[in-house]
């Protein structure tokens, strides 16, 4: 991924090793709420190559999103958080929309996104689509919305 501008300050860039930390901290409220399903640090740094970061030009992260990649065909936007005070300005969308560039580019046909916030997703494209669609992995928490998005486009 090469690095976007959302607006006229915030970039977007692939995460680092260097920003777990920030990612940990943006992560915990959505953690806390439920919104986000909890990751280790163990686990953003095994899988930091998923992972987006929108910046600030003062180096603060303001935005993370991850693309898992589930089989040649299947991905799934996850890890989304937007901090608090940077919503609503485009930063959700251009992570979204930076993550669906890297699933064309790996060639993938579907990306899912599992939510409680629906007409986020909706609003990009997505559409409600039945749970049976996805692995057996990705069921376990009924209180989801699964959205998919077919073509990666």
């Amino acid at each position: 991924m090469t690095s976007l501008s959302v607006g006229t300050a915030t970039k977007l860039r692939p995460a680092t090793l260097a920003d777990v930390a920030a990612m940990e901290v943006l992560m915990a409220p959505f953690v806390a709420s439920g919104d986000l399903l909890p990751r280790s640090n163990y686990d953003l740094c095994r899988h930091i190559k998923e992972y987006v970061v929108a910046e600030t030009p003062d180096g603060s992260l303001v935005g993370t999103g991850s693309l898992k990649v589930y089989s040649t065909a299947l991905a799934e936007i996850a890890g989304l958080a937007v901090r608090d005070d940077q919503q609503g300005r485009g930063v959700g969308k251009a992570l979204v929309e930076a993550l669906l560039v890297d699933a064309r580019a790996l060639g993938l046909n579907e990306v899912f996104g599992l939510t409680r916030k629906p007409l986020f997703f909706l609003r990009l494209g997505f559409r409600v689509v039945e749970k049976e669609q996805f692995p057996l992995k990705v069921w376990a928490d009924p209180s989801r919305h699964f959205l998919g998005r077919g073509h990666a486009v």
